[in-house]
């Protein structure tokens, strides 16, 4: 391995460690928020609806902030400033029992609206070094890294709920929330170490050509139409974790736990279908697809602790897809000078479609389960036809 591919392998090493501390931080709030909202007053409706809200608000302003990072190419600063944002709002959730459930939800779209700020910066500098190591194995690198964090971090507040009661009464959320705070400070020292030691991560892909300036191609925009049924059609896990906690399949202590599961999934399922789409291509990406689409119906009809686990399972390797592969096609399609526009049109796709599913799929629970399980089904699997288009279309960039 040469110099030049250790020293990619090394700054996305330290991106994934940031990636593990802030999704220790956001990861184990998101196992609890479902719960919290239940207890604060909130209705399913409201779950689907501040979930989806939260996820779009996260994911429509990358288009312009995908934008401007390419415009300004000030990765770094739109980083640092989006994490901030990110990791701040969650341990204010601790404040929500005398504030309400409303304050609470302004909480969940504000951690959100930092993601979107930072997402499309940080993912293009990772482009950068995951370009020069595979850019199947560089993201799934960063996934691994974050499931990681998202395993300790429910795993850290199902140890908090059940010493401080089975129950988990408000006040014990909210004690939470506080020790949320302190990865959440980790995560934002390691990332101004990243930026001190690797100002310049562009020049790790220094040999790849430029765009031709005639805009993105049409495998682009196929894989986008794919990527909305499929967003449309996946749950968001508070939705998942307020019917574990309504119908009793679990002690609510347990259902961090259930988070904890899923994201232990995710991370091995990042790191199988990233090598797999290095060899693949597409493959990967419809296989994985295929698999987690039919997570629902045992998630929302099974009405058993086991078969919420089998959900849970097939949900975890639609997250690994999503959060590794995904990206790494857009590296695969993109070239680097246009990769943050193309991060934040993709992710504004996703988001919306997100958004709307996840609003919908609410709705759908508070009156019918098996309409919500239709739904999320035939949503994911009109997702195909699209990638299988893409797959005939996609002209990879090859290294000059």
């Amino acid at each position: 391995m040469d110099d030049k591919k250790k020293q990619a392998y090394t700054f996305l090493v330290i991106l994934g460690i940031v990636s593990l501390f802030s999704d220790l931080t956001y990861e184990g709030a998101r196992s609890i928020v479902g719960p919290y909202l239940l207890l604060l007053g909130a209705s399913a409706a409201t779950v689907g609806f501040v979930s989806g809200l939260g996820e779009f608000i996260g994911y429509a302003l990358r288009l312009v902030t995908g934008y401007i990072s390419d415009r300004t190419k000030r990765y770094w600063l739109l980083t640092i400033i989006g994490y901030a944002i990110n990791l701040v709002a969650i341990p204010a959730l601790a404040l929500a029992p005398g504030y309400g459930w409303i304050f609470a939800c302004g909480l969940i779209v504000l951690e959100r609206f930092g993601k979107a700020v930072r997402n499309p910066a940080k993912s293009t500098i990772a482009s950068f070094a995951a370009a020069e190591v595979g850019a199947g194995k560089g993201f799934a690198l960063q996934e691994a890294m974050d499931q990681i964090g998202a395993c300790l971090g429910p795993l850290m507040l199902f140890v908090v709920l059940t010493v401080k009661g089975g129950d988990g009464g408000p006040s014990a959320y909210a004690l939470c929330f506080v020790i949320l705070g302190i990865p959440a400070l980790l995560a934002l020292g390691t990332l101004l170490l990243a930026r001190s030691r690797y100002p310049r991560p562009h020049e790790f892909e220094k040999d790849r050509p430029e765009g031709d300036g005639k805009g993105l191609d049409k495998a682009y925009w196929f894989y986008l139409v794919g990527i909305a049924f499929l967003a449309a059609g996946f749950a968001d896990f508070p939705l998942m974790a307020f019917h574990f906690t309504k119908k009793s399949l679990m002690a609510p202590s347990l259902v961090p736990v259930m988070y904890s599961v899923a994201m232990g999934v995710d991370a091995a399922a990042a790191l199988f279908f990233g090598r797999m789409y290095d060899r693949k291509g597409m493959k990967a990406i419809i296989v994985a697809s295929c698999v987690s689409a039919f997570f629902a119906p045992f998630v929302f009809l099974g009405n058993s602790a086991g078969l919420a686990v089998a959900g849970v399972v097939l949900w975890g390797i639609g997250m690994g897809a999503q959060e590794s592969i995904l990206k790494a096609a857009v590296t695969t399609m993109v070239p680097k000078n246009k990769r943050g526009t193309a991060f934040g049109i993709f992710n504004t796709g996703f988001g919306l479609f997100w958004f709307a599913g996840s609003w919908l799929m609410g709705i759908l629970y508070d009156r019918s389960l098996p309409a919500l399980v239709a739904f999320s089904v035939l949503a994911q699997l009109a997702a195909l036809p699209f990638f299988f288009a893409t797959k005939r279309r996609m002209k990879p960039i090859a290294k000059a």
